[in-house]
Order: structure tokens, then C-alpha cells, then sequence
């Protein structure tokens, strides 16, 4: 048997049962790679339960930068009885896989086309440790301490991580460092280390990543950060995974940068509330009083918050909501990631509705959109909902630092104050279109004693904001919003275009987290001589270069994370486009989209 010979360059997977601790040990084992300044790119794949199902964590290492799931596993650190037969099979032939020998391996799980590595981790545990919970907790660190030896990680950097991660903690730092020292020092005893797959520093590392500085840092944080440099003084929101940390770490940072330098007293609000309709409805009461505003949900909670959606799309007025999809519907896969809301979100309420959607790919997007966010929901009165998902959200992810300009300003829109009011020639109209951009100018509360005021209603008005059931009042009032939606499309971020290497009668379209797999994937295609334009597309309303690259080519494939294909309904429905004209690519078991998932199919396609 020829075993797989790869440097800097594998997907090792660790197959473990949750609520053991073992998530702060694989992550110990990714920051160790990342130390080493190899392109990492981990995924924790979880169980919606407190405690007893199988967990899996997966670290990929890529030299050329890839950052998205390629598909299939190299290496598996098997753990877990239960999930073992299936983790034994998911390797590739030439693979590795490494499990606790304590006990006899099954002879059915054995595969003549793998290598099985035993250390009896349970076994050194007991020789070692006291105490049933200690010997479950730290069994995760010895077989972290001999897969680094068997990968070639430098012992000093597990050393140095382990300190940093149990700092205010002495008597932790002694245990899992020594707990790292006996696997580590097993596999060197007793096999040869490294393997044929291995790390090494400073190998060949993509241009792109080489020699630039990078974080680990997951979407949810990113968002969070994105909506403080924002100017959000105002979150509120109602637990629910995977958007909850999204609150979580506005606070934590907002502790630290939201404090007024006279008083030292906080200048924010964090408000949880009794559901998610309460916590978008703050919002929308928050927002209208001049603070920067938004709360953070999933799917669930956008159903709920739909009518509340209308109100502010009706009444104009800004709002900024962040959705972390996970896969529905109902209750669904709390844990699993899917990009099933882009309908629900596009056309919120009942009755006719537009909103406007941004689509972060990466955690320095989530960052840049969030922040932008706040922007384009004052310059266009209305809600903007930020379209991210679990796998984006709650996966550390290598990103660019994150950049902001201290000499931005914030953009607040049409906001008349008490000299603007007072220098007014006619009537002030909240609702009237001056500039003939649809978007009509609006006032703070108590802006002017004697004028400026209006009515907010979710009912029907006049340009005046009087209420009225004229239809042609109602008629005119939904043309501005339409056109007001038209004029978004100037200010959302436009789709980013890369060209094939020779002219292509093919083109794929995909957006948010599934962009770094479609990447390689079209990569991939480009070994078989199959060449494919694409486009990412990164807000809704669709920008025209949009439409004009689906008319440049014969078949143009749509890669997304849902059963349905609604991000292609969307285009079929916005753009008049014929169905037959764009294909299906369609991923949604909850796990993130592959490269050689999308690749595959897409080869299918044109075969057929």
C-alpha cells in the first residue's frame, strides 16, 4: 500500500463526542498550524445537544490558500466508538487513521488500504491522572500532543499555546502541558515521525499568503466589531444559535471602546428581550430616535420578525439586522449551516416588499458590510439585512487584518435639523421626493418645536405622512419605494468578476460562503479543460453587470446551500432571465459545501 505523501497540503478530521472538552483541544491544534504560518482552515461540526452525540472538528492545511471544505479526509484521530465505523470510511486510500488502542480495533472497521495508528490515549490518561472528568478533559490533549508529533509540529509552539490559553490558571497549565508532553513523546517513541503527510515551515506557501500578515477570527466577531466601528450604540437580541455570540462579543468589545472619556460611564445599550419580534421592534425604536441600531438572529427569528420588517420598510426606517442562517425549516438543524433565508429575507411582510441584502464572504467582509451597513440603512430609510451563516459565523477563519479609516464619517442621510426646517420654502413632506431618488428627507424627534414632525404609521399616507385610503396616494407612495429600491443598487457593494484564462461559453455564480469552495472548484475544472467566468455576487439589489454576464454565456451554474435554489429564483425573478440558462448547484445537508462536491457536479452537467 502506497500511503499519501503531501507536505502543508491535507484535511485531517478529529472525531470526538461532545461536551468532553475536546473543541478547546482541536482548536489548540489549528492555532498551532496557523503559528507555524501555514494557511489553516478549521470547522467545528456539532450537535445542537448539551452533551453525548458525536462531534467532529476538521482542519484543513493548504499551501496554495485555500480556505474553503475541499471534501474527502486524510487523516482521522478517531475517538469516538460510535461515529467510528463512518470516520474510518470517509478516509481517502493511502490515508491515516489514528485511534485509541486501550481497547482491541473492531476487525470490521479495519481497511487494507489505510494505515492504522493505535496509542492507547485512555490508557496513559489513567497511568497519569486522577479523577474520571480530568482523565476525559486531558485524553484530548495527549492525542493532540502525538499528532503534532507525528505531523511535525514543533512541541515549543503547543507549549507556548497551552500556557497562553490556561494563563490565569496554573495548576491547567502544568496538567495539559503534561498531558501534551506524554503524547507527544509516545509517538515519537513508538512510530516514525513525521508521517509522509506533514507540516513544514516556511514551505511553499501561495503568494497571496505568503509574507501577509493574517488572523484567525470567525464571522461572528468580525460582524460584531463591523457594527461598533459602525457607530451601533443600540443591540438587542434574543439568544439563538448561531447569531447569539454576535451580541456577546458587541458587549465585550463595547465594554472596552464605548465608554465615554469624562464619566467613564457606558454610551451603549445591550438589551435582551423576551423574543425576537421585541428585540427587532427596539430596534426600529431605537433607530427612529437617531441611535445606530441592530439586533442578530437566524432563521427562526426572521420568520418572526417579518411583519415587524414591513413596518420598517413601510414607515422608512433604518434598521440593521444580522442573520446567521442555519438550516430550517422550524427548528431544523440548529448547528448545520445553509443559506436557506435569501427568500425570506428578500421579500419580508406581506404585501409587496423589497429589502436590501449583503452577502459577506469572508470574516473581514462581515467586518466591512456590518460597518456599511449602518450607512446604507440611513442613506436609504430601511432595513438592511446582512446575510451571513454558521459556517461563516462560528468557524475561525484566516482573514486580513481588519481595516478601518479613522478618517471615515458616518453617513446619516436626509436628516433635516432645525436650521434646514427653518429655511424650508414649502411645506415639510416626510414623504415627499424632492430629489427624484425616492428617498424622501426625515427628522429626528424634537428637531424643530413647530415643525418637522410627522406621524409614523404602518398605514397607508399621503406625502405629508396624513393618513389617508386614496389608492392613488398608495399607488405613489409604492412607485417611490421601488424606485428608492432602484436606487440602492448605486450604493451596495457591486459583484466581483474573474475572468477564465481563455474565453468560456460557461460562467457560476455564488455568493457568501461558498465562495472560497467555488473558487478551487473552478480550479479544479480548469485541469480538465473546462474554463468557467464567475461572479460573486455580494448584494441584492442585483447590480446590471450582473445580468449582462448571465447573457454572455450559453449555461451559467448557481452554487448554493439550499434545496430549493432560491438564490437563482431570486435572479429568475429580478432579472426576467430564462430558467434553462442557469443551472442548479445545489449542496444542503447542513455540512459546509465542498470543492469537489461543486466540481463534480458541474463536470456532470456539461458532460451529460
Amino acid at each position: 500500500m502506497k500511503n499519501i505523501a503531501a507536505t502543508n497540503d491535507f484535511v485531517i478530521k478529529f472525531a470526538n463526542i461532545n461536551g468532553t472538552g475536546s473543541s478547546s483541544a482541536n482548536q489548540l491544534f489549528a492555532k498551532a498550524v496557523f503559528r507555524m504560518d501555514l494557511p489553516v482552515s478549521p470547522r467545528n461540526i456539532f450537535p445542537s445537544n448539551i452533551q453525548g452525540l458525536p462531534t467532529w472538528y476538521e482542519v484543513r492545511v493548504s499551501y496554495k490558500g485555500y480556505l474553503g471544505r475541499r471534501g474527502g479526509v486524510d487523516i482521522a484521530v478517531c475517538i469516538n466508538p460510535q461515529s467510528m465505523v463512518d470516520d474510518v470510511l470517509e478516509i481517502e486510500p493511502g490515508g491515516y487513521c489514528i485511534y485509541d488502542s486501550t481497547e482491541p480495533l473492531n476487525p470490521e472497521m479495519v481497511r487494507a488500504d489505510i494505515t492504522f495508528i493505535g496509542i492507547p490515549f485512555a490508557q496513559i490518561c489513567k497511568a497519569e491522572f486522577k479523577g474520571m472528568r480530568q482523565r476525559v478533559l486531558l485524553r484530548n490533549m495527549i492525542y493532540i500532543g502525538s499528532t503534532a508529533a507525528l505531523l511535525n509540529i514543533d512541541f515549543a509552539i503547543l507549549n507556548d499555546l497551552a500556557k497562553e490559553q490556561f494563563k490565569d490558571k496554573q495548576d491547567l497549565i502544568i496538567a495539559n502541558v503534561r498531558a501534551l508532553e506524554l503524547g507527544y513523546q509516545y509517538a515519537i517513541d513508538n512510530f516514525d515521525c513525521p508521517l509522509e503527510i506533514r507540516v513544514e515551515q516556511c514551505g511553499n506557501i501561495a503568494d497571496h499568503i505568503f509574507g501577509v500578515d493574517h488572523i484567525l477570527m470567525d464571522g461572528n466577531t468580525a460582524t460584531a466589531l463591523g457594527a461598533l466601528y459602525g457607530g451601533a450604540t443600540v443591540a438587542t437580541w434574543y439568544p439563538i444559535t448561531p447569531a447569539t455570540s454576535v451580541a456577546e462579543q458587541f458587549e465585550k468589545y463595547a465594554k472596552r471602546l464605548r465608554i465615554d472619556p469624562g464619566t467613564g460611564k457606558h454610551n451603549y445599550a445591550v438589551l435582551q428581550m423576551e423574543d425576537e419580534l421585541a428585540a427587532l421592534g427596539a430596534v426600529i425604536g431605537a433607530s427612529w430616535n437617531g441611535a445606530r441600531s441592530f439586533t442578530a438572529t437566524s432563521g427562526p427569528g426572521l420568520s418572526l420578525m417579518s411583519e415587524l420588517l414591513g413596518l420598517a420598510y413601510f414607515a422608512e426606517v433604518p434598521a440593521v439586522l444580522v442573520d446567521v442562517q442555519r438550516a430550517g425549516p422550524s427548528t431544523g438543524m440548529p448547528t448545520r449551516t445553509q443559506q436557506s433565508d435569501v427568500l425570506a429575507a428578500a421579500y419580508a411582510s406581506h404585501g409587496d416588499t423589497k429589502h436590501v441584502l449583503l452577502f459577506p464572504a469572508t470574516a473581514s467582509e462581515c467586518f466591512e458590510m456590518t460597518a456599511q451597513a449602518f450607512n446604507l440603512a440611513e442613506q436609504l430609510q430601511t432595513p438592511i439585512i446582512i446575510l451571513s451563516d454558521l459556517d461563516l459565523g462560528m468557524n475561525a477563519h484566516m482573514s486580513p487584518p481588519l481595516v478601518w479609516d479613522d478618517s471615515s464619517k458616518y453617513d446619516r442621510g436626509k436628516i433635516l435639523n432645525a436650521t434646514d426646517l427653518e429655511s424650508l420654502t414649502e411645506k415639510f413632506g416626510r414623504y415627499l421626493d424632492a430629489d427624484g431618488d425616492g428617498i424622501s428627507p426625515r427628522t429626528y424627534p424634537g428637531a424643530h418645536p413647530e415643525t418637522g414632525a410627522f406621524f409614523t404609521r404602518g398605514s397607508s399616507k399621503d406625502e405629508f405622512a396624513s393618513y389617508t385610503e386614496s389608492g392613488d396616494a398608495y399607488v405613489r407612495n409604492m412607485e417611490r419605494l421601488l424606485l428608492k429600491f432602484e436606487t440602492a443598487k448605486h450604493h451596495v457593494p457591486t459583484p466581483k468578476i474573474k475572468q477564465a484564462q481563455q474565453q468560456t461559453p460557461y460562467g457560476a455564480i455564488f455568493f457568501g460562503s461558498t465562495a472560497s469552495p467555488s473558487y478551487e472548484a473552478v480550479e479544479m475544472l480548469w485541469d480538465d479543460n473546462i474554463g468557467m467566468d464567475t461572479m460573486r455576487i455580494r448584494a441584492f439589489p442585483f447590480d446590471q453587470d450582473l445580468e449582462q454576464f448571465i447573457k454572455e454565456h450559453e449555461k451559467v451554474f448557481v452554487i448554493e446551500q439550499n434545496r430549493d435554489g432560491q438564490m437563482r429564483r431570486l435572479l429568475i425573478n429580478e432579472c426576467e432571465l430564462p430558467s434553462e440558462k442557469l443551472v442548479p448547484v445545489l449542496h444542503f445537508d447542513g455540512i459546509p459545501i465542498t470543492a469537489r462536491f461543486i466540481a463534480n457536479t458541474i463536470r456532470q452537467s456539461i458532460e451529460s
